[in-house]
């Protein structure tokens, strides 16, 4: 790795440490695959909450959606032998749905979520546990209904489970065998990831993290019961953690053919759909596709009963970073963009000098809040860590003798001024005056008085 790079993910761990505490999830998990392996993981907080199991990069999650792009990919490695070609109708390999109007979608259509259809059907109460998720008849019988047809084809990006849980019956008949065995042989296991797998595997049930509920409608959280998705496997079913999620990802960077070939990959990651604004996000076939800063990302997002993930991968500088929590509230999103921003902060311009700089680092606390001063890309960043972009606005800092100057950041702070320090007979820091004259301590050392008065 590079030295800003390192920089960059040495922060974004602590950042991710702080982020699980003050943003109160049960627990985190994330991995970042750099240009040809693992170059971080970690874990914080915990797996169970109630019986105080530490959250650890083993641990097991249910990373739901996306299960999309393992599928999208079954679908393609099915197309380069020739049992499938994306233009075929549904029907012609599920032969339970000829003569119905799902039928007539294509697999193309299927994958782009452009067929016009019911994203869940009309009760979907299994996505709070009040029924069993449907198995293959149950489905076949949504995909029977005309009202499943909620739309015409290619009229508008939709999003549609149930379209992906017909792919899942189109892999099947195409491949010959379950969805679960062809895509854990074809993509899993031909990767050698052990912590990957198509459904809640009874067996590993020790293995996986606690899903947990939200805070938006009650001041406690409470543990939601893994279950299996049974036919909507294809769409929601996979288990995994963030070390082989984003190896698995790496399969799909430029060059790499152990899963398909770089034209079928391009195939599956150029954006077609608007999903919502007209400058927002698109999808592809199988893969979201969007902008982190000012780059182009593919990846994928999702969301189980207890569990929200987030992978988002960038081709051109092979990186793959995935984040997993396990609550159904979980900012997994915003906790992924951040290593992205960071390394981007750490990389938009040439190196600085970094000797020395070091001794200025660390976490501080006043009654205002916490500031991180931190080391990216061999220059001094002040950075609230609260911020869910933590790249947003830093303020630039320069070293002037014991003290630092700050020579950036918004105008509303202290441009100009300079934090000074005090340090102990070891050189740490002991405490800084910093913007707006305030007087900030090591976060280990600050300790709230019960009651704030005039001293």
């Amino acid at each position: 790795m590079t030295p800003s790079l390192t920089e960059a993910l040495a922060y974004y761990d602590s950042w991710l440490a702080f982020n699980q505490r003050y943003q109160r999830v049960p627990g985190v998990q994330a991995a970042v695959y750099a240009g040809e392996g693992i170059a971080f993981s970690a874990a914080y907080g915990f797996a169970d909450v109630e019986n105080a199991v530490p959250l650890t990069e083993q641990h097991l999650f249910r990373i739901a959606s996306h299960s999309k792009t393992f599928t999208a990919t079954a679908v393609f490695q099915l197309v380069e032998q020739g049992r499938l070609r994306l233009d075929d109708k549904a029907s012609q390999h599920v032969t339970e749905i000829v003569d119905t109007p799902l039928g007539e979608r294509t697999i193309r259509e299927l994958l782009a979520h452009a067929g016009g259809i019911t994203r869940d059907s009309q009760a979907a109460d299994w996505w709070q546990l009040e029924t069993s998720f449907p198995d293959r008849d149950e489905l076949l019988a949504v995909l029977r209904q005309e009202s499943s047809a909620v739309l015409p084809e290619n009229d508008r990006f939709k999003y549609s489970n149930i379209g992906y849980g017909l792919l899942g019956l189109v892999v099947e008949a195409a491949a010959g065998t379950s969805y679960n065995s062809y895509v854990q042989t074809a993509i899993v296991d031909k990767l050698g990831l052990s912590g990957l797998g198509p459904e809640l595997d009874p067996a590993r049930l020790g293995e996986y993290a606690a899903g947990y509920s939200a805070l938006a409608y009650a001041d406690q959280r409470v543990p939601i019961e893994h279950v299996d998705t049974r036919a909507l496997a294809s769409a929601t079913g996979f288990f995994g953690n963030a070390r082989d999620l984003v190896t698995y990802f790496s399969a799909h960077l430029p060059g790499d053919d152990r899963l398909l070939t770089d034209k079928s990959k391009r195939e599956m990651q150029h954006p077609l759909w608007k999903t919502g604004k007209e400058d927002g996000p698109r999808y592809g076939l199988g893969l979201q596709v969007t902008k982190v800063g000012d780059r182009e990302v593919f990846g994928h997002a999702g969301g189980y009963p207890g569990h929200i993930t987030k992978t988002f991968v960038d081709g051109e500088r092979r990186l793959a970073v995935s984040v997993l929590t396990n609550a159904i509230d979980g900012p997994a999103t915003s906790l992924a963009e951040a290593a992205l921003k960071l390394i981007d902060l750490a990389t938009s311009e040439d190196r600085g000098a970094a000797d020395g700089l070091g001794r200025f680092t660390g976490r501080f606390a006043n009654l205002w809040g916490v500031t991180d001063i931190v080391v990216l890309g061999g220059r001094l960043y002040a950075i609230d860590p609260t911020s869910p972009d933590p790249a947003a606005e830093p303020t630039t800092l320069e070293p002037d003798g014991d003290n630092l100057r700050v020579t950036g950041g918004s105008g509303y702070g202290s441009y100009g001024e300079t934090y000074r320090y005090t340090f102990d007979a070891d050189g740490k820091p002991e405490s800084v005056r910093g913007s707006s004259g305030l007087l900030s301590l090591p976060i280990d050392t600050f300790t709230l008085p019960t009651r704030v008065t005039v001293r």
